[in-house]
């Protein structure tokens, strides 16, 4: 590029009328000429690499050589053909000199001064090395884009996630080049300048804070396995409750139920309390955990007509007969007669209704039998006699979860009267208006 550029002089200076625009001139044309080489250097590299990058990417088996491609790694490497050759002919408009610039008399320098351009030199250099450290900070970024994908493609990635590794590597890159770039346009030793990051440490530690916390965060997650993508996680104090669709360095981020997306700091999820259902899912079962409130006043012994009208019951027909029968030969030993209903034993017509429904839902097709299973009494209140149901479903997805908790106390609620039981029910207006009615009459 020297000789063009010494051609190019030499050419316009043989021209009277141009000879003041001849240094310029020249100058503007090999620089432009420089910038053409180099463009063309890259399109011919970058067509040949990628062509054989392609084919040899469709021939092969494995997926990491094509997520390469897919990431543009090649590509970035292409930029080093342009900026080897900027950096090799960005002395072009400089002398043939062996000498620093300083160690010339300034009689030398102004005489030099007359065909070159001293500084350009130093400019080009300071850009093509800045060129350089822009193509390792894309080269850099796409080999961890593709590292991480490659990572995803493993059977482990789904419980342990890097995303918020690869992040933190390359903030530390994008660092890097800042230190360097900076470096080379102040002509300074980077090492000095990393020297001079301890005394601003405290400033970047609380510019950086949420990084930070998020780093160590995501570590614990991953080391202790308590989220991860798809997990449903409800947080309420963030209003989050739905699965985990991403996990960063900083964030995490949920989808509710209702499509919104809560954004969660990843340290949040270390410092604040959260619930991870994955272990619902994990064993094939959701609870159902819900009451039905008996009216204590409809709580009786079972008459022999009532246990009569049981025993056909099908389901409780054996439990029904067999209670009975124990029932008689205690209250025989005992010596308590039939009319005695205090000092002997007595079947009752909420005992009965328990056991039915211990027995309907454990002949339920989609309650699990292997789960904790329980049918019990709570402590009676002011709303009456809760009996508790204590199950889980089969299913876990929500609809269909839902569906069969509301079959299950649909039956509940309809055979309550087959038991001459009561379920409560808080007085509502047209009651109230109706004992006054009747008192009025």
């Amino acid at each position: 590029m020297r000789s063009i550029y010494n051609f190019l002089l030499e050419y316009f200076r043989g021209f009277s009328e141009f000879e003041m625009f001849a240094k310029p001139a020249a100058a503007i044309i090999t620089l432009i000429s420089l910038i053409f080489i180099a463009w063309l250097g890259y399109f011919l590299t970058r067509l040949i690499m990628i062509k054989i990058v392609n084919r040899i990417a469709r021939h092969t088996k494995t997926e990491w050589d094509d997520i390469l491609v897919h990431n543009k790694v090649f590509n970035g490497l292409a930029h080093l053909v342009p900026a080897f050759i900027l950096y090799y002919s960005a002395d072009f408009a400089f002398p043939e000199i062996h000498q620093d610039l300083g160690e010339l008399s300034p009689e030398k320098l102004e005489a030099l001064s007359v065909d070159y351009y001293l500084g350009t030199a130093g400019f080009l250099l300071k850009t093509a090395r800045i060129y350089f450290t822009l193509i390792i900070v894309a080269v850099s970024n796409s080999l961890l884009n593709s590292g991480m994908e490659i990572y995803n493609t493993t059977p482990y990635a789904h419980n342990r996630p890097i995303k918020g590794y690869i992040q933190l590597v390359k903030i530390l890159i994008f660092c890097m080049a800042a230190i360097m770039i900076i470096a080379i346009l102040i002509e300074k030793d980077p090492t000095v300048l990393l020297a001079g990051l301890g005394a601003i440490a405290a400033v970047l530690i609380l510019v950086f804070k949420d990084t930070i916390l998020g780093f160590v965060a995501s570590i614990q997650l991953s080391a202790n396995d308590m989220v991860k993508i798809g997990d449903w996680i409800e947080m309420p104090s963030r209003g989050a409750d739905g699965p985990v669709i991403d996990i960063s360095l900083n964030t995490v981020k949920v989808q509710n139920w209702d499509k919104t997306i809560s954004t969660i700091p990843t340290y949040s999820l270390v410092s604040e309390s959260f619930t991870n259902w994955k272990g619902m899912e994990e064993a094939g079962g959701r609870r159902i955990k819900r009451s039905i409130f008996i009216d204590m006043r409809s709580v009786k012994f079972c008459t022999v007509d009532m246990l009569n009208r049981f025993a056909k019951f099908e389901l409780i027909k054996k439990y029904v007969e067999e209670k009975e029968n124990e029932v008689r030969e205690y209250n025989k030993k005992k010596k308590v007669s039939d009319q005695d209903l205090i000092s002997g034993r007595r079947q009752t017509n909420v005992g009965i209704f328990r056991k039915y429904l211990e027995v309907y839902l454990r002949q339920h097709p989609q309650v699990r039998q292997d789960l904790t299973f329980l049918v019990r009494h709570l402590q009676p209140s002011e709303k009456g006699l809760p009996i508790e149901i204590y199950v889980f479903s089969k299913d876990i997805a929500w609809a269909n979860y839902e569906s069969i908790q509301a079959d299950i106390f649909d039956h509940i609620l309809a055979v309550v009267p087959e038991f001459e039981l009561r379920v409560f029910q808080a007085p509502s207006g047209s009651d109230l208006s109706k004992i006054v009615g009747k008192i009025m009459d």
